[in-house]
């Protein structure tokens, strides 16, 4: 005989109305696992690293079968062995301090106009049609085909190849952040003019926080275009830095260095996005992450 329940019995009213209960309700019965919300969670860290290392790996193992010629692409080990040498002797480290000042020299000059530009051209109709056509036009002109041009203006020394990433840096970003700036809502905009804002103030408090995810996202790509802009210039007119010591090392037919240099350049790239990257997660904590 099973255990006595502690359910009441409601009696009806004299009126034949039954009284509404007054216990409490019962808890939701779980369904199995089908009825568990599912759980969300930042990635791990590591589980980023599986497939650089089965990479390296799959790529060791191959060129210790033969399967890969030497001289055409030396193992992982060999290029770790001479990029040990190099930073030990110094060139290494001069290479790519001297890359990564010229990346930070063009930044500084082009990220405040492509930034200006998207402001100017985003707040007024006059503005667009002033700044959009002259940028959209140098979007389309390939690096390769200014190098140059700008040798000629120039000179070969740092500014053309300053100029080159400083262009590589503004287009993008002026791009994105327009988008933002266009995406702003226009009753922020409503409001900021209702309080008497002046524009300098509806640019500060309502323009950039609003048009704040599309500048980050220039950002980054902007950055991506700076080295790719730089591994171009260095290849064609320098006397130091990365692209320099790659073009020697092609003379001199060191695959190894070409292929150290080219993984310092991915390297450097991932350091700038990653400092990007994690200011966007400090700047835009507000917005809502759906991953799971």
């Amino acid at each position: 005989m099973g255990p006595p329940s502690t359910s009441t019995v409601r009696t009806p009213a004299p009126d034949g109305r039954i009284p509404p209960s007054t216990e409490p309700p019962s808890p939701p019965r779980s369904e199995g696992t089908a009825a568990r919300a599912p759980r969300t969670g930042r990635v791990g860290a590591w589980q980023l690293w599986i497939s650089p290392v089965a990479l390296l790996v799959l790529w060791q193992l191959a060129a210790s079968a033969g399967l890969i010629p030497e001289r055409l692409l030396p193992s992982p080990a060999a290029v770790a062995t001479t990029g040990i040498d190099l930073a030990r002797d110094g060139t290494l480290l001069s290479a790519a301090g001297t890359s990564l000042q010229r990346v930070l020299a063009g930044f500084a000059a082009g990220a405040p106009v492509g930034l200006a530009c998207a402001v100017v051209a985003g707040m007024s109709r006059w503005g667009e049609n002033l700044v959009d056509p002259p940028l959209q036009m140098l979007r389309a002109v390939p690096i390769f085909g200014l190098i140059p041009l700008f040798i000629l203006w120039f000179g070969i020394g740092e500014t053309p190849k300053v100029a080159l990433v400083a262009i590589a840096v503004a287009v993008p970003l002026y791009i994105n952040t327009l988008a933002g700036v266009r995406g702003v809502d226009a009753e922020h905009l409503e409001v900021a003019r209702v309080l008497g804002l002046g524009r300098a103030a509806v640019v500060r408090h309502v323009i950039l926080p609003g048009a704040l995810p599309g500048l980050l996202t220039g950002l980054r790509l902007s950055l991506g275009g700076a080295w790719l802009a730089l591994i171009v210039a260095e290849q064609i007119n320098a006397d130091a830095g990365l692209g320099f010591m790659i073009n020697s090392a092609r003379e001199f037919l060191r695959t190894d260095v070409v292929v150290l240099g080219l993984v310092v350049y991915s390297l450097l790239g991932l350091a700038t996005d990653a400092i990007v990257r994690l200011l966007e997660r400090k700047a835009l904590a507000w917005r809502p992450r759906n991953r799971t």
